[in-house]
């Protein structure tokens, strides 16, 4: 066969392209099934690990993702070397060739590896552990990855952060230890202070034997005084994620508490309206 005015043996060219493709196709597949075996034996052997070392289970899931990333980039270059050795090309000059150009890059890669070194101490110091709920690098959420080089921090409204780790400093962990419940409730000035921080104490004393509650709640009394209304507060600690839930439930119970007795919670005042007297 002539292609543009070279003869090329067509069963030469096919004997050569078919077994090339056959090969590829083959050592693709290998890998396709490889590593999800190899994911499984990840997860695996962390769980049990966890078991037995008493490990909490957002350490093992720290780990597993940490391993399983790290399981997935060996895997990466490991293809790449088995498709180099399966052409017979040699793979000697060509790791030499990457390390000349590698320190090359590398004083301009200082990012990257910043990246991993914080990454790192990250993982040593447990500062961040998966399912945290985190305030870091300007970022408010909960933490549902940590990388070599990046860690994800999915935020409230449902956005996906992915943060470089050399730019998580200053940690705020809001998942260790038992959390504050707060809840601010006004009452009129013209109500009976003392009727209502009775009426607390009665909420209060309702919800101390609730489970989510590890200490309190109490009411403290009289927290602030506004323009129009005189605050009261409760304050009690309950179990980590729970506060918000702990809140809404004694806002609604409280609300109903002084519904009951008469006494009224004013509304705030829109901003720019003031009341004239004269």
């Amino acid at each position: 066969m002539d292609i543009f005015g070279i003869d090329v043996d067509l069963n030469s060219l096919l004997g050569v392209i078919v077994p090339a493709v056959l090969k590829i196709a083959l050592l693709i597949l290998a890998f396709i099934i490889f590593i999800p075996i190899g994911k499984k034996i990840i997860k695996k052997t962390m769980n049990k690990a966890g078991k037995n070392q008493k490990i909490s289970p957002s350490r093992v899931k720290t780990l597993e993702k940490l391993l399983v990333n790290v399981f997935s980039y060996v895997m990466f270059f490991a293809f790449i070397l088995m498709l180099f050795a399966m052409f017979s090309i040699p793979i000697g000059p060509l790791l030499a060739g990457a390390g000349i150009i590698g320190l090359a890059i590398g004083f301009g890669a200082q990012g990257l590896v910043s990246d991993i070194v914080t990454g790192f101490f990250i993982l040593l110091e447990r500062q961040l552990e998966i399912d945290d709920y985190v305030t870091t690098a300007g970022y408010d959420g909960i933490v549902e990855e940590i990388g070599l080089r990046t860690s994800k921090i999915r935020s409230f409204d449902g956005t996906l952060n992915f943060v470089p780790n050399r730019y998580i400093e200053g940690v705020a962990n809001h998942s260790r230890g038992n959390m504050r419940a707060l809840v601010d409730i006004s009452i009129r000035y013209d109500d009976n202070v003392d009727e209502a921080i009775t009426i607390l104490e009665q909420v209060c004393a309702e919800f101390k034997d609730d489970e989510r509650f590890k200490e309190g709640p109490d009411a403290i009394g009289v927290q602030s005084f506004g323009s129009s209304d005189v605050v009261l507060r409760v304050v009690g600690q309950t179990e980590n994620g729970l506060q918000w839930e702990c809140e809404r439930a004694m806002r609604k119970q409280i609300k109903e508490a002084f519904d009951n007795a008469g006494i009224e919670t004013p509304f705030p005042q829109p901003i720019g309206i003031q009341n004239n007297q004269g």
